[in-house]
């Protein structure tokens, strides 16, 4: 049976992405799938080595044809996005950053100069890293649907798992609680959520523990850096049993993270108090799937 353990966090800069890089090189084998698509790092840690690229396509983009633009100004005066830009010459452009793809434009342009293509938005790909196959993606600058993106890293990331017979697809999701979010954890066997012990992060906390349980997906807490803050670690701890979540450890505030990051390294492949930490994380973990690792 195939697991699929998703990592979060309820904002940015806890040390999600540190810990998943870390549980991947522990996991040994696992599928990896880097689904933060807005702004990738695992690739920083894991130095994965592509063998496949591929598009991805979502939404359309207006375009104009110049010589056929007879200058009537329509799309310009109905576009309510300032897509549409007029040219020193006098003719009409769509600026890709602003279009919003709904097809006014194109709808009311009596020559019908205007193309409707699907929009490039990014890339996606399958590489090879010293864990195990990963998917990644990279989403284009203000291009959006990182939601459908996320969820097409996922599904090659389950279909490599069941091709290859692996059991474990760790994925690195999203901070927030928003539309990437909900597709990286929906169907998930479990969420390992990661904080840390400010204000902060304990009301971001609360409001990922809420959006897991309504989805009904078993959760469990580690808490960053705890020693900045003992007593902020203990109330927290007590929150997430209170929502019945499971408080699986806690990692020490260690500046061999850095040391790891900046060699290209994961904390797990540097000595330090941090590594012994998340070890602890991964063995809790693995006991809820079992013993050896594997269901």
């Amino acid at each position: 049976m195939m697991d699929e353990l998703v990592i979060i966090s309820g904002k940015g800069g806890t040390g999600k992405t540190s810990v998943a890089a870390s549980l991947a090189v522990l996991a040994s084998g696992a599928v990896i799938a880097d689904c933060d698509v807005d702004a990738a790092d695992l690739h920083l840690v894991l130095s994965p080595t592509v063998r496949e690229r591929h598009e991805f396509l979502s939404g359309n983009e207006a375009v104009i044809r110049p010589d056929e633009c007879t200058r009537c100004g329509l799309c310009h005066a109905y576009c309510r996005f300032g897509g549409v830009t007029r040219e020193s010459g006098g003719g009409y452009a769509i600026d890709p950053t602003s279009c919003e793809g709904c097809g006014v434009c194109v709808r009311f342009c009596p020559a019908r100069a205007i193309d409707f293509p699907e929009r490039r938005c990014g890339e996606w790909m399958v590489s090879d890293t010293r864990c195990g196959p990963m998917v990644h993606a990279r989403l284009g600058v203000a291009a959006e649907n990182s939601g459908k993106l996320v969820t097409t890293v996922r599904r090659e990331a389950q279909r490599i798992a069941k091709e290859e017979d692996r059991s474990l697809i760790i994925v690195d999701g999203p901070p927030g609680i928003g539309c990437p979010v909900i597709a990286s954890v929906v169907g998930a066997s479990t969420v390992l959520a990661v904080t840390e012990p400010t204000v902060s992060g304990s009301h971001d906390l609360e409001r990922l523990l809420a959006l897991t349980k309504h989805f009904g997906i078993p959760t469990a807490v580690c808490v960053n850096k705890w020693d900045i803050n003992p007593a902020m670690t203990a109330a927290i701890e007590l929150k997430a049993r209170e929502t019945g979540a499971r408080a699986v450890g806690r990692i020490r505030y260690d500046t061999t993270v850095t040391r790891a990051q900046v060699a290209g390294k994961t904390v797990v492949e540097m000595d330090g108090p941090a590594k012994a930490d998340i070890i602890h994380v991964w063995d809790q973990i693995r006991q809820r799937r079992g013993t050896d690792g594997e269901r």
